[in-house]
């Protein structure tokens, strides 16, 4: 679980596993305090525990999930999640750097394979970044401005 990290303001904990924790309750949905507009949510969907200066907590690498003005970002997901979803057989895309307006006719799921681009959302001064190893859902209808600052090279799917 290398690399696996709760980001807090002004605090990053390193996460390390913890052989033999087991706890009876089922994973369910935690809300994280807001410190910002916008919330962040983590869906845990199955329990793997960790270990930091402070005791042990509980997290998931596979369904981490945050969502920021609408956009749903998993970071680093395993590879058999993208398995799961046929990510490697969707189809590609790519694009410089470069800034240009979008409209998601549908909802569109990626995963950046490179890249790093800051997507503001219409009527928002806010920016969702995302890059590299990110597994990334738009939703239908939504308005942006993608500002990519380093070349993307990404699988795509519409629904």
């Amino acid at each position: 679980m290398e690399g696996l990290h709760f980001y807090v303001p002004n605090q990053v904990l390193k996460l390390v596993p913890v052989p033999n924790y087991h706890n009876p309750k089922p994973a369910t949905n935690h809300s994280l305090p807001s410190f910002s507009s916008t919330k962040t949510t983590i869906k845990l969907t199955s329990r793997v525990y960790y270990r930091n200066r402070g005791g042990i907590i509980r997290a998931s690498s596979e369904t981490m999930a945050t969502e920021k003005l609408g956009i749903k970002i998993v970071k680093n997901p395993p590879e058999s999640k993208l398995a799961d979803l046929g990510v490697r057989s969707w189809p590609k895309w790519g694009c410089p750097p470069s800034k240009f307006p979008w409209t998601y006719s549908s909802k569109e799921t990626c995963y950046l394979l490179k890249g790093k681009v800051k997507v503001y959302p219409e009527g928002s001064d806010e920016a969702v970044e995302i890059g590299a190893g990110d597994l990334v859902e738009f939703p239908k209808g939504m308005n942006c401005t993608w500002d990519v600052s380093e070349t993307v090279d990404k699988h795509y799917q519409f629904e």
